[in-house]
């Protein structure tokens, strides 16, 4: 096989491999985000929905923001701090789909640089291949990740030119701000 055909198949070889750490990497990134969300139900009600929701879901309250006539704060992070604000732990557990199918990309990728290697290196060349055995690392990883507390911090408000809505600032992981919006059938708020 002529040398630049092997430069580029191993050049190549390399970046998907790169390009795979990175993905496995990415897999336990946090995702924490923070909504807007917007109710038809009046507060009391849409506090005991949120309540019964969250319980399901095996959340349990943390931290309830003491009721305080203190002045309004304004950094971001001080939202958490007023008054009626309430923070919920639960336990996250990582995906056995995602563990295997990492497990198996990786797997197939580390079996791909093995061949490449192989080609390279054809006195060791049935040696090689056997790199496709480190692949369940990458699902360790991903478990090992994964399996973490998640928080969620939500703060029911009133909309004063209408009683019957109700507001709820909510900061948690992306997935669980999207389940919690079609639980409930909440809706976008508008600034």
């Amino acid at each position: 096989m002529a040398s630049p055909i092997l430069a580029s198949t191993f050049f190549l070889t390399l970046l998907l491999l790169v390009g795979l750490v990175f993905f496995v990497r990415a897999s336990i990134k946090d995702r924490t985000q923070e909504w807007v969300l917007a109710s038809e139900v009046e507060g009391e009600q849409l506090v005991r929905q949120l309540r019964q929701y969250f319980t399901r879901r095996a959340y349990r309250v943390i931290k309830v923001a003491a009721q305080s006539p203190l002045a309004e704060p304004t950094a971001s992070e001080d939202l958490w701090q007023q008054p009626g604000a309430v923070t919920w732990a639960g336990q996250v557990r990582p995906s056995l789909f995602l563990a295997f199918f990492l497990s198996g990309l990786a797997g197939s990728g580390l079996f791909c640089l093995g061949l490449v290697f192989s080609i390279l290196d054809p006195l060791r060349a049935s040696l090689w291949p056997a790199l496709a055995v480190l692949g369940p690392v990458a699902g360790a990883f991903y478990w090992q990740g994964a399996g973490r507390e998640e928080q969620v911090c939500l703060r029911v408000e009133e909309v004063s030119e209408d009683p019957q809505l109700s507001r709820i600032r909510v900061r948690a992981h992306r997935d669980e701000l999207a389940e919690l919006q079609s639980a409930l059938n909440l809706k976008p708020a508008e600034p």
